[in-house]
Parts: structure tokens; C-alpha cells; sequence
């Protein structure tokens, strides 16, 4: 019984571990944040950190793509996801949603620092 009860418990942890996430949904390359592809992280003045909201949708979002989530994707640590005017989730980083910038053409690349009054940062650990 003793067998059974610890071989269902670690099939259980083995389970829930296979389910979670190998790697986080940004890296710290650079000295800033970058997607997967290596390209540059960006977050907004307008969006308030931890309101689970993003304030750049519609043209915003076509310069500033979002770093989007699955629904399958689910918050840890300092990864949090937020809603967007779609219904679609985008990932969070400290409660800061995370964009790209359509205008930077490699890994790298920061043209999107200090854009639009100021308005626009690189996102850093």
C-alpha cells in the first residue's frame, strides 16, 4: 500500500511538472529582456504596472506587437499575463505588459528606447 501511495504521488509531481513551461517567456540577453527570437523587449508609461490590462491595442499594437500568451500558458514568479481589448493574453513581466517594435530589424536592436516622448523602455531584469 505504501508502494502504491508513493508511485501515484510521484506520477502525480512527474505529471504536473511535464505540464509547466521549460523555459520563461523572455530571456535576459543583452542586459534587457528579449523574445525567443532575440529581439528587444519593450514596456509602455501608459500601462499601469499590475493592472492586468494592456492600454496598446488596435494601430498601437501593429507598431508594438505584444508579447502574447497562450491559453495554455499560466503566471509564475515575476511572469504574469494580462488581458487585451481581444481577449487575447499577453505576457507580463514585474505586472508590465511586454512588446516588440516593429521598426527594430535584429537581435538587438533598441530603436524603440525612449520613443514617442519617452514613452517607450527597453524591459530589463
Amino acid at each position: 500500500m505504501k508502494k502504491l501511495f508513493l508511485a501515484m504521488s510521484l506520477s502525480a509531481v512527474l505529471g504536473a511538472c511535464a505540464s509547466m513551461p521549460d523555459t520563461p517567456p523572455a530571456q535576459n540577453r543583452y542586459g534587457m529582456l528579449t523574445d525567443t527570437q532575440g529581439m528587444t523587449l519593450y514596456i509602455f508609461d501608459k500601462d499601469a504596472a499590475g493592472s492586468g490590462k494592456s492600454v496598446c491595442n488596435g494601430p498601437c499594437a501593429t507598431n508594438w506587437p505584444p508579447l502574447m500568451a497562450s491559453e495554455k500558458d499560466q503566471a509564475r514568479g515575476d511572469w504574469s499575463i494580462v488581458g487585451r481589448d481581444d481577449g487575447r493574453r499577453q505576457w507580463a513581466y514585474k505586472g508590465r505588459p511586454l512588446y516588440t517594435w516593429s521598426k527594430d530589424q535584429k537581435p538587438g536592436d533598441t530603436t524603440g528606447d525612449g520613443f514617442l516622448n519617452n514613452q517607450w523602455h527597453v524591459a530589463r531584469p
